[in-house]
């Protein structure tokens, strides 16, 4: 029986599979802005004051929030100066690796044609927002002194 609603043209270009170009303009627009926000951070020395807003959470609490010290530890990164660059935020620089990972899959799958799918569960958010949240609190414990900006 055949289908009323097919149609029987040839595939436009348009509607062919797109170009490796094409395929990776997004991954290369994301590296670029990344790559452009650390450039500015390794620029700019977020060690100076008055470079860069304090976080608001330590700056009305006292409290250091997840984040706090990520713009010094990317500075460190980027200078080769990982262990200041761990101490500012061990967190941030896991997300920096995580990054490269994801990123570097990411390209990959586009080269060899095929869709990224990262899907996290809720099983998977849950871990990261739980290890997000112990690692806030034990940096503001006094043990985990360490673990300050």
């Amino acid at each position: 029986m055949r289908d009323v609603n097919a149609q029987s043209r040839p595939v436009t270009p348009s509607e062919a599979e797109p170009t490796l170009m094409a395929r990776l303009a997004v991954p290369a627009g994301v590296l670029t802005a990344v790559a452009g926000a650390f450039a500015y951070v390794g620029a700019v020395d977020p060690y100076q004051p008055g470079h860069y807003p304090v976080c608001p959470l330590y700056g009305l609490t006292g409290i250091y929030c997840p984040g706090c010290g990520g713009l010094r530890s990317a500075h460190s990164f980027i200078h080769g100066d990982f262990l200041a660059a761990l101490q500012d935020n061990a967190l941030a620089v896991v997300g920096y690796l995580g990054f490269a990972v994801l990123w570097t899959v990411w390209v990959v799958r586009a080269v060899r044609g095929r869709p990224v799918r990262i899907e996290l569960g809720s099983r998977q958010l849950w871990v990261l927002g739980t290890l997000s949240l112990v690692f806030t609190v034990v940096r503001n414990l006094p043990f985990g002194g360490w673990l300050h900006p």
